[in-house]
């Protein structure tokens, strides 16, 4: 999986609040039926966090942390809004040019 569909995902879980490394990976799973590997899920939280899209609810700063909860920050949803409509142009498009009507 790319990187960038893994931060996808990430912010994707969050949307719908705020919550832990185990929680996101959850979700995502209900979303995909796929995990995210350890090193694709911190890395996307590490890179989402550096990019000030996602931030911790507490105060803890410690990345190893695997319970510390985050959540999407106004710049986050801005971002994962712009995504997904750019994804649903490029579906309908694609479903449009196999003949198939979008819902």
């Amino acid at each position: 999986m790319h990187s960038n569909d893994a931060q996808m995902l990430v912010l994707t879980a969050l949307a719908g609040g705020p919550l832990h490394g185990y929680a996101i990976n959850t979700a995502i799973e209900k979303l995909t039926g796929a995990r995210l590997g350890p090193g694709s899920l911190y890395g996307a939280l590490a890179r989402l966090e550096a990019r000030h899209l996602i931030e911790p609810v507490t105060g803890r700063a410690d990345a190893r942390d695997r319970q510390r909860t985050v959540r999407i920050t106004a710049a986050g949803r801005e971002t994962l809004r712009a995504e997904l409509e750019q994804m649903t142009r490029v579906a309908q498009a694609g479903l449009r040019a196999l003949g198939v009507t979008p819902a």
